[in-house]
């Protein structure tokens, strides 16, 4: 793809681009989330695995279970968001002027006060942690509402719903904790996994429609992938539905015909996979993309077949495929895509690449299969299960932290 053809199709908002000098770290919202998301990724799950090894306690936090879990969802996958929505917004819109320089230094920097506070929680208080916290998603929510709603096409409507729906399991969370609601916060982590699945869906819908499109039209293939939005809908409905059943009546035999129904509406969307005229699936920056419907619809499955058997132990180990396997390989699919087409590079496949997106797998197994079948080893495979699953996110900043310092090679903006 020439230079300009990339303009004309990504660029288009750069008439909007704000005039002066712009630092390369700060020339769009993606470029210090998606460095900061996966070192702080990195950081988190090597004192995980440190703890697991029995080399240390997490002496700053009284509930570490509750921080390795809103950490990597409301402190990892937020930043990826917000990375996300500040770079797809100005790019599929016309006349919108992309959130970059000091307003983006601006959310970074309350992104890190977040993550600061949450970690000294026990000294400083729920109700302060609460005010460092909450307010970004509402931030980027104000950001970007105008422009997704004036889209006659309507084509993040989804993506905003979502936004808004973290937003909003984020602040039940902290209500919980100051006890401002009887809710169980724990339980609300919980829902929120729910909704952080939906998001997947969101975002593998919109990434493979861009992403596998221009692949192939860089391949010279003649050809259209379509992910049909209907298919997508249901599976998202579905998992809602499981979500919401799942924290008012947990443990409820309902809850294995819901986990079904969610892996069946999953499925579904592997068929777009199967509708183009070129095998496409095992295709490199593909395949992981197939996966995450994949590990998805596994997770939902074998969840509803613990409760089908009554081994309501197993499920959680079982949500692993979901959260270290489905989002785990979102995350990493993101950040190698659009760390390539929005720097101005080609999709060229590495062998890194590749193999950072099946040790993802493979910790994904040993967290989520191999514990349940060799419980004795239940800490030694926690460890390891967290040393490998950061490994790929560690070799992404290794390879790729200086595309996001630096300008675009192509000479354009952003």
């Amino acid at each position: 793809m020439t230079a300009e053809q990339r303009e004309t199709r990504e660029t288009r908002h750069y008439h909007a681009y704000p005039q002066g000098a712009i630092p390369a770290f700060l020339a769009y919202g993606f470029r210090p989330f998606f460095l900061l998301a996966p070192i702080y990724l990195v950081i988190n799950m090597l004192l995980w695995s440190a703890m697991w090894a029995g080399l240390f306690t997490l002496n700053f936090t009284g509930n570490w279970l509750e921080w390795h879990i809103y950490e990597l969802l409301f402190g990892v996958t937020s930043a990826m968001m917000i990375g996300f929505i500040l770079t797809a917004v100005p790019e599929l819109m016309d006349e919108v002027m992309p959130i970059v320089g000091k307003p983006l230094l601006g959310l970074v920097l309350l992104w890190i006060l977040g993550r600061v506070s949450f970690w000294l929680m026990d000294w400083l208080g729920v109700l302060w942690v609460a005010l460092t916290n909450i307010p970004l998603l509402l931030i980027v929510v104000g950001l970007v509402v105008k422009p997704i709603l004036a889209d006659p096409l309507k084509r993040q409507y989804s993506l905003l719903a979502m936004f808004m729906l973290v937003s909003v399991t984020q602040t039940l969370y902290f209500a919980a904790k100051l006890n401002v609601l009887a809710l169980d916060s724990f339980m609300l982590l919980k829902l929120s996994v729910g909704v952080f699945m939906m998001l997947v869906l969101v975002a593998v819908r919109l990434i493979t429609m861009r992403g596998i499109n221009e692949w192939m039209e860089q391949k010279g293939i003649d050809d259209v992938f379509y992910a049909r939005k209907p298919f997508y809908n249901i599976a998202i409905l579905a998992v809602f539905i499981y979500s919401i059943a799942e924290y008012l009546v947990p443990n409820n035999s309902l809850l294995v015909w819901l986990a079904f129904a969610a892996m069946a509406g999953i499925l579904s969307t592997l068929s777009d996979f199967f509708n183009t005229d070129t095998s496409i699936v095992t295709r490199p920056f593909i395949w992981p993309l197939f996966m995450i419907l994949v590990l998805l619809a596994t997770g939902y499955g074998l969840i509803g077949f613990s409760g089908l058997l009554n081994e309501f132990v197993a499920l959680n180990h079982f949500r692993h495929l979901l959260t270290m396997g489905a989002l785990g390989l979102a995350y990493y699919v993101v950040l190698v895509i659009v760390v390539h087409t929005h720097t101005g590079r080609e999709l060229i496949d590495n062998n890194w690449i590749g193999f950072g997106g099946l040790l993802i797998l493979f910790a994904t197994v040993l967290r989520s299969i191999a514990i349940p079948i060799w419980p004795e080893y239940t800490a030694q495979l926690y460890s390891l299960s967290a040393l490998v699953w950061a490994l790929p996110y560690l070799g992404f900043v290794i390879l790729f932290h200086r595309w996001l310092l630096t300008p675009r090679v192509d000479g354009l903006k952003g």
